[in-house]
């Protein structure tokens, strides 16, 4: 386009099919595994994880490339999976975990029950950094939140989970 004389570039906007489609595939996992964590279960995990890239297709184009796409369409799986996780049906995480990866379900430590005892932020800002491994940037993208804000977030986590721990070994 030409404006008096200059070369004006056009600004795409949005997300095209191809980008939403390779984070998909590259990070479903990570994505189904912090859906889960957040509903409580594996199954809703994944249905959370289907309607949020739904979602991110039908408003790829509200994609405004302020932060990274990543980190855009974390928010809209966190969003969905708080969505779902707030429906009645949904059993609760200590009864509808399943096995890890290395096909351990006991929780003798209580650990499950703990951290989905945390404050929502605390929970969502762990499942983010350990379960996606997500840096503090998208995390801070995804949540909405200043980067130190997930720094501070974290540490309170910390504490909160050690203290729980420690009441445990009295």
């Amino acid at each position: 386009m030409r404006l008096r004389g200059t070369h004006v570039s056009v600004w795409h906007r949005g997300a095209s099919l191809e980008q939403l489609e390779s984070l998909y595939r590259q990070r479903y996992e990570h994505f189904v595994r912090v859906a889960a964590a957040i509903t409580g279960g594996a199954e809703p995990g994944r249905d959370a994880v289907q309607h949020a890239f739904a979602t991110a297709v039908s408003k790829r184009k509200s994609y405004r490339r302020a932060g990274s796409l990543e980190a855009w369409l974390w928010r809209i799986v966190v969003n969905e999976a708080r969505r779902l996780a707030r429906e009645p049906q949904l059993a609760s995480l200590e009864e509808s975990y399943e096995p890890s990866a290395n096909g351990r379900v006991p929780d003798e430590l209580g650990i499950r029950s703990r951290i989905a005892a945390l404050p929502e932020r605390q929970r969502e800002t762990l499942f983010l950094r350990y379960y996606a491994d997500l840096d503090y940037r998208a995390i801070a993208e995804t949540l909405g939140i200043q980067v130190g804000t997930v720094s501070a977030t974290l540490s309170a986590a910390h504490e909160t989970l050690r203290k729980l721990m420690n009441e445990v070994e009295r």
